[in-house]
């Protein structure tokens, strides 16, 4: 947002600990207060009004409770805790009893990610949708398809096998790790499954289920960021099926680096991916096994989902969300200004 209308003047505030990114605009960055109550609910608004701000932008979907002096935008990514709790720990009840439906009913401006997110929040919250825009989010040109000498040396600093099925994605709940499992472990002649991501919450189930399916599944826990673009490009197909996505970056970054995709028929996902993927139901082991056994022995079919997918993703781009967030500001002060 700061490249793109470089003569606004922004103001940044951190949480105690996270440093400016070194490739960041020159913006004005301010700390948060500590206190977790009392500093960030009412310090901070104080603060804020100080600064006599035209527009307040809160872009993980959260406001303070005490008044900020100007109008506000918030981006709302997901709503799943509210969809099916099951899905989460217990311990959140002042953020999402409190914080956030007080923070949707009280911006000016809503951002929605998806479609998807967009209902749900006018369904859960009452939000009115003439207050909600969507604004997709983006893909970074980092993903895009590499050559083969960047690859082979990826492969071999990384020991993956030849042939793999990639998952990507946090493991807990809702993101369905286990129904992929099931119907990778049907597949005839079936390739390695490679799954990228850490630990999140209520993860005993699948980490045991992970445990009893043998050496053909590799678990990457700690890969640097940078690697990612390298394993998607390395990957058959990425398999994503999550029960619920606020928006779903994975599919769209796989895409991007030239790999087929398979998603789940749930939430923002067959918004997003459009017709550059294969839709498959969420809850079916035995439509994974399909879909799967279908791209990984299709060479034709791999093709066009490969090609179908770089025009997808590229129609997502950070500078677009930029652009279609400053519009929703435009919009919000123009009508505090009425």
């Amino acid at each position: 947002m700061a490249v793109a209308r470089p003569d606004c003047r922004m103001t940044v505030f951190l949480p105690e600990g996270v440093a400016p990114p070194e490739a960041a605009p020159p913006l004005a960055y301010r700390p948060l207060p500590t206190t977790p109550f009392v500093g960030r609910h009412l310090r901070w608004p104080s603060r804020i009004r100080t600064l006599k701000s035209d527009a307040f932008f809160g872009p993980a979907g959260l406001m303070p409770l005490g008044d900020v002096g100007c109008p506000a935008v918030i981006t709302v990514h997901d709503l799943a805790i509210y969809r099916n709790r099951e899905w989460f720990p217990a311990r959140q009840p002042l953020s999402t009893g409190w914080i956030v439906p007080r923070s949707l009913r009280r911006a000016d401006a809503v951002i929605a990610v998806s479609q998807n997110t967009a209902r749900d929040v006018e369904a859960i919250f009452d939000v009115p949708a003439s207050r909600i825009t969507v604004v997709p989010e983006g893909v970074s040109p980092r993903f895009h398809p590499l050559g083969a000498e960047d690859l082979a040396g990826a492969r071999a600093r990384l020991k993956l096998p030849e042939r793999f099925i990639l998952f990507v994605s946090t493991i807990e709940p809702r993101k369905n790790l286990g129904t992929l499992l099931e119907g990778w472990a049907m597949m005839r002649d079936r390739p390695d499954l490679v799954v990228v991501g850490g630990w999140g919450w209520r993860y005993e189930p699948i980490k045991a289920q992970m445990q009893r399916l043998g050496p053909r599944l590799h678990h990457l826990e700690g890969l640097d960021p940078s690697e990612l673009p390298a394993v998607y490009n390395l990957a058959l197909v990425l398999a994503h099926p999550a029960w619920y996505e606020g928006f779903g970056l994975p599919p769209l970054e796989a895409m991007a680096c030239g790999t087929p995709v398979i998603v789940s028929d749930t939430s923002s996902l067959p918004e997003v991916v459009g017709d550059a993927a294969i839709v498959v139901d969420a809850g079916s082991p035995e439509a994974w096994r399909r879909a799967l056994e279908e791209v990984s022995g299709d060479a034709d079919m791999a093709a066009d989902l490969r090609r179908r997918g770089i025009l997808r993703a590229a129609e997502f781009s950070w500078t677009r969300s930029a652009e279609l967030t400053w519009r929703v500001f435009d919009k919000a002060l123009k009508g505090a200004a009425a």
